[in-house]
């Protein structure tokens, strides 16, 4: 049985981007979405994790579709961007808050920015506290799918990766961390994600106290 729970952020605690806020970003750089689109995933990966700044970043993408933002784009741009991640599933947050008040141990792993990370922390204290470890890929240069951020996780929890149950909705995520041997499930509802953590819960012993 795992001993921690190792959660995704985005399209499982938080929404994917919605096709009003993707209109929203893509309309305030005033070039076509469609190319717009392929740079903004192709350019992502330093920015994720935290080798450049989002001015730096939105500046890349700039030159890549042949244009350029002055200061105030960027600025409306990052701001956009943030928006459109920040969305989050209540009951998801509900459910963190049972399974951390029932003795669970929580992790999160995370492909974020630093201002989409910095913005989670100044908004979602309050959740976020349920879990032992916050791994932001712009914090500790590591990002799924690459072994090494599943590993990092590991080492910093003090457990083998047996004893680690990852959630995530991607499965290049979750087949990557099962390559490693953890424990995954492949998200695609609360219904089942809560049943999958109820096998991680501390089970009473036969005198009442927990095993």
């Amino acid at each position: 049985m795992p001993d921690v729970a190792l959660f995704d952020l985005f399209g499982v605690i938080a929404r994917q981007q919605s096709p009003a806020a993707k209109r929203t970003v893509a309309a305030t750089t005033g070039v076509p979405a469609p190319a717009f689109w392929d740079v903004y995933w192709r350019l992502r990966a330093p920015y994720d994790l935290g080798q450049i700044t989002g001015a730096e970043y939105w500046r890349w993408v700039a030159t890549a579709l042949g244009t350029v933002f002055d200061e105030d784009r960027v600025t409306a741009l990052i701001a956009a961007d943030v928006a459109s991640w920040s969305v989050i599933d209540d009951d998801m947050v509900a459910l963190i808050e049972r399974t951390a008040a029932a003795g669970v141990r929580l992790a999160l792993l995370s492909n974020i920015p630093e201002d989409l990370a910095a913005y989670y922390e100044r908004h979602h204290g309050q959740w976020l506290r349920h879990f032992d470890l916050v791994a932001f890929s712009c914090r500790i240069g590591r990002a799924k799918p690459d072994a090494d951020a599943y590993l990092w996780c590991c080492r910093e929890l003090g457990l083998a990766p047996d004893r680690v149950l990852f959630i995530d909705d991607r499965a290049e995520n979750v087949h990557a961390a099962g390559r490693l041997g953890l424990h995954t499930h492949l998200f695609t509802s609360l219904a089942e994600t809560a049943q999958v953590i109820e096998a991680t819960r501390p089970q009473p012993r036969s005198d009442g106290r927990r095993a």
